[in-house]
């Protein structure tokens, strides 16, 4: 720990304890050793002291002995030819500070009766309220617990204006936090700045004002004290189960505003001993190792608009959004809502127009959480009919985030997004599309709401590894497209993460229901060599998922005995299909098209269907909008494939699937591919020709036919012969 600082606040706990005693003697002459002493209307006597050494001061004659303590604890000063290990004495000497302080403020409710009001909200004379009564800690302390609210913050002096002191108030109380307010910075104070502000203060405004001195920050610690004692079963004198109770359970921190005098270097340091810690608006030493506090213990020089947000990240607080703040209805209830053509008021994605949805993670300091900006047209500057392009661009970041959980966090867009009523939302990724109603118009939709409702419910589904989320959104199709040559570098890096796995060397594998709202019916089963068929989970990520949200829509299914490994019959996966689909399905295949295939919803990036005349298979993706060798565009082939039903012949597949080994094996794998779209073809090359590499067929690639080649069976069977296509000579696929 900085020497700057623990000198400091080793040289402030000399000063307080010298202060205190010299308070104490002259109480004792005064008033004599029999007098009682106490914080009124409470039963937990000294509550700091109670709580760590299990003593009850109730006379002045008791204080004897925990002066005594105080000087065991203070270490000696520190000097230039003194090198020791400083953060243990530093905290002793914070300890010693409160106990000093605790009997000092006890002592000036003897001295000065009237100081404090010992109310639950300031009087017309006087703003201070003093310590906590029993009274208003039962009615406050249990919200400590319930999460009603979460920690409090100890704010020491005042910033440079009212203005920003409400701004800082707001923000803090906007996070549901209690604000205990202390001292003066300059001779200026933060709760008179507030009320000048016409801000009320007390405790039913959570704007805490404690006390006029640095002193009063003893209220603070003791009412922490009290909340584990009265709250967590923490017996008095069990110092370690109190602190560690409050570093785990109670979000507490210490704000200073204004120059760090060595008086608040003491209290910030005894707050430590909680796992409190210290942020300033100062230039001051930082001390940034973890160890005591769950993060940096004093970090300084933070900027008033970004103070109260570092504060909360260095705390560790999880952010709670109790209300999606939007003029629709929100929930569940709508997630299988459809928006028909009569109902439609425009749309983004899905073909119509260039859409894209992506999640990425940065660093903490690139993002200022809850902020959600619109770039180009929004609703209000569209007339009904009037499409846009569209990219959702979510920026998230936690210090236990990690890059293995972003699809999973990106693939909650689609439920989310579908809870809005009067919105629809289908697909991912870069085929995600949108369906906005009228009715939702006419409420005042925006597309910040999209922004909104992310923010809120990832925070809420994902708090334990999400700290700050901020959306981006553009209807500019620059912007767009920008925004989906992101995207495409992104999927990329996630789809090479399996690497060298292979369903042969796993003994599990993934459900999906995510889209059960759907299709019922559906169960997605996701293997090491087969990426759900949206596109958007592999293996990797179900595995992530489920360690994030273990009773979630990723389940690990133990594959059990294989009973047909060309077809990819497991008894595991039939028995929990079974179960998930309620009975729909009993039978599953998870390397045919023909028999028993697997399921869909109708998110999937790419639909196969059998050509009976070509004896092969042909593969179209969703953005494709042409006419297909099968005599059906995509929507109809969506209709055969979709809506959790086994359709032999017809399968929902990811566009990474197409190179994956396990293709198709049942019918012979990828040498049983007839027909891609062109753009299909050519955005899967790359991997494709490696594949064909990997087959022993290299020519093959230009064996796939395209749109260019032909629309019909006739005319594919043709080219097939041409390039003497080895579906040919293949027995049929029944």
């Amino acid at each position: 720990m900085s020497k700057i600082i623990c000198s400091a606040a080793i040289r402030g706990a000399h000063k307080i304890l010298d202060m205190a005693e010299e308070t104490y003697e002259a109480a004792i002459k005064k008033y004599g050793p029999e007098q009682e002493v106490s914080f009124p209307n409470t039963a937990y006597f000294l509550p700091v002291i109670y709580s760590m050494l299990g003593a009850k001061v109730q006379t002045l004659g008791d204080m004897k002995d925990i002066f005594q303590e105080c000087r065991k604890l203070l270490p000696a000063m520190v000097s230039n030819d003194l090198w020791l290990p400083y953060l243990a004495p530093a905290l002793d000497a914070g300890m010693a500070t409160f106990f000093a302080e605790e009997m000092y403020e006890s002592i000036r409710y003897l001295n000065t009766p009237e100081f404090y009001t010992k109310t639950e909200d300031p009087t017309s004379g006087n703003i201070w309220l003093g310590a906590a009564d029993d009274v208003i800690f039962r009615k406050r302390g249990v919200e400590f617990v319930d999460g009603t609210a979460p920690g409090f913050a100890a704010i020491m002096g005042a910033p440079p204006s009212k203005e920003i002191a409400s701004k800082i108030a707001l923000e803090l109380q906007e996070k549901n936090l209690y604000i205990f307010m202390h001292d003066e910075n300059n001779g200026v104070r933060m709760a008179d700045q507030l009320v000048e502000g016409g801000v009320q203060v007390g405790w039913n405004t959570r704007l805490v004002p404690f006390g006029p001195t640095y002193t009063s920050a003893v209220f603070a610690i003791g009412f922490a004290c009290r909340v584990a004692m009265a709250f967590g079963g923490i017996k008095p004198g069990d110092y370690r189960g109190n602190l560690i109770y409050n570093k785990d359970r109670t979000f507490a921190f210490v704000m200073a505003l204004g120059p760090v005098s060595d008086e608040w270097y003491a209290n910030a340091a005894g707050a430590i001993n909680w796992g409190f810690p210290t942020i300033s608006d100062y230039d001051i030493p930082e001390v940034l190792p973890t160890g005591i506090c769950t993060y940096e213990h004093v970090v300084s020089n933070v900027p008033h608009k970004e103070i109260v947000q570092k504060a909360i990240e260095v705390r560790g607080l999880k952010v709670n959004i109790a209300k999606i703040d939007i003029p629709m209805s929100f929930g569940p209830a709508f997630e299988g809502e459809r928006i028909r053509k009569d109902d439609l008021f425009m749309e983004c994605g899905g073909g119509r127009t260039s859409g894209v949805e992506v999640l990425i993670s940065k660093e903490m300091s690139e993002i200022e959480d809850g902020r959600v900006t619109v770039e180009g047209k929004d609703i209000k500057d569209i007339k009904q009919g009037e499409n846009l392009p569209l990219a959702i661009l979510v920026e998230v970041a936690g210090r236990e985030m990690q890059s293995d959980f972003e699809p999973i966090l990106e693939r909650q867009f689609h439920h989310l997004i579908n809870y809005i009523q009067g919105i629809m939302h289908m697909g991912q990724r870069n085929i995600m599309w949108v369906r906005i109603g009228k009715a939702a118009v006419e409420k005042g939709f925006s597309l910040a709401h999209f922004g909104k409702v992310l923010h809120g419910k990832l925070h809420q589904e994902f708090g334990a590894i999400v700290d700050k989320i901020q959306v981006k959104i553009y209807t500019e199709l620059d912007k767009v497209e920008e925004v989906q040559e992101l995207a495409r570098s992104v999927y990329a890096k996630r789809d090479e993460r399996l690497g060298s796995m292979a369903d042969d060397t796993e003994d599990i594998f993934y459900s999906c229901t995510l889209c059960q709202s759907f299709a019922p019916s559906h169960v997605c089963i996701i293997t090491p060599e087969r990426v759900g068929m949206c596109g958007a989970y592999n293996w990797l990520d179900g595995k992530a998922s489920y360690q994030i949200n273990p009773t979630g829509p990723n389940q690990p299914i133990e594959k059990g005995e294989c009973l047909d490994p060309q077809l990819g019959v497991f008894k595991g996966i039939n028995e929990f299909i079974n179960q998930a689909s309620r009975g729909a399905v009993t039978d599953l295949s998870c390397y045919s098209l023909m028999t028993d295939p697997m399921t869909a919803c109708g998110c999937f990036e790419a639909i196969a269907a059998m050509l009976p005349q070509c004896n092969g298979i042909m593969v179209v993706n969703r953005d494709f909008p042409g006419m297909t060798p099968s005599g059906m565009k995509f929507t109809t082939l969506a209709g055969m494939a979709g809506g959790g039903a086994q359709t032999p012949g017809f399968m929902g597949v990811s566009k990474h699937y197409m190179t994956s080994p396990k293709l198709f094996m049942a019918e012979g794998g990828l040498k049983r591919v007839v027909w891609l779209p062109k753009m299909l073809k050519e955005e899967i090359a790359e991997k494709l020709k490696m594949r064909c590499e990997e087959m022993g067929m290299p020519e093959f690639f230009e064996m796939i036919a395209t749109e260019e080649n032909g629309t019909t069976e006739e005319e594919i069977l043709a080219f097939m012969k041409e390039k003497g296509h080895p579906a040919l000579s293949m027995e049929a696929a029944v």
